[in-house]
Parts: structure tokens; sequence; C-alpha cells
């Protein structure tokens, strides 16, 4: 990686990768970085981090719950508030939650969003697993 520093951020790549010769970190910047932020932030549960019990959004304690528009309003404002306290690079535009999959275990949830310091839209679909994939066992 050069040595120029990125203004809208530089992290690790996530999952976190590394080479062998010699033993670097491969990272990520800008566009690139804001999405795997956002992918950790929604796959991280309240607690899982030592020093930021608050970050994440917990979306794993609703996988047993039935599918109604009860639990998708419910789902969208635990984004919204996980993205607005936890992600201060972005404001967010818009929340779809695609559930055509639903019956094979699988909603998507479709993010809209603004980079603030680039006016730049992005989209970005997180796939949120209901149920464990049978091929696995097979």
């Amino acid at each position: 990686m050069d040595n120029q520093k990125s203004f809208l951020g530089t992290g690790w790549s996530f999952p976190p990768t590394f080479s062998k010769n010699p033993c670097v970190v491969q990272m990520v910047s800008d566009e690139e970085d804001i999405a795997e932020s956002l992918k950790i932030l929604l796959s991280t549960r309240h607690g899982e981090r030592v020093m930021q019990p608050e970050y994440g959004c917990n979306l794993d304690v609703l996988l047993f719950e039935p599918i109604n528009t009860s639990l998708l309003t419910f789902v969208k404002d635990l984004i919204e508030k996980a993205i607005l306290y936890h992600e201060p690079r972005i404001d967010l535009r818009n929340i779809n939650i695609v559930t055509e999959q639903v019956s094979e275990g699988l909603l998507l949830i479709e993010l809209e969003y603004v980079i603030r310091q680039t006016n730049s839209r992005y989209n970005l679909v997180y796939p949120f697993y209901l149920k464990e994939s049978e091929q696995q066992h097979q």
C-alpha cells in the first residue's frame, strides 16, 4: 500500500488477510473501507467489542422471530440507530429489506447512503441468513 493517507479512512480488510513476506495486513481505503465498516457493524452483537459495548446491531437475536411488518420495521430501526451512532462518514438515505427468499432463510438488507465528504451515492446489499445452509451438512 502506498504511503498516501486517505481522507475517508483506511482500515483492515474484512475478514483480515495477511501476506507472508513481509508479514503485512491487507488494508482497504475510501469507499471500500466504509462498505466493510458497514458489514462489520451489521454483523456485530452488542457487547462483542470489549471497549465499545454498544457497538453493533444485534440482528442475530431476531433469528427465530416470525417475519412480519412489525419485525421488519424493528430491524430497520436497529440498523438506522447503529449507523447513526457508529458510522459518521455517511448519511443513510434508505433501508429496504427484501423478503423474497425468506423461505430459503435469507433476508437481503439494502442500504442506500451518501458519503458526506464526497457527496457520492452508494448502496450495499447485506445478506442476513435466518438459518444455516443445509449444504454444509451434506
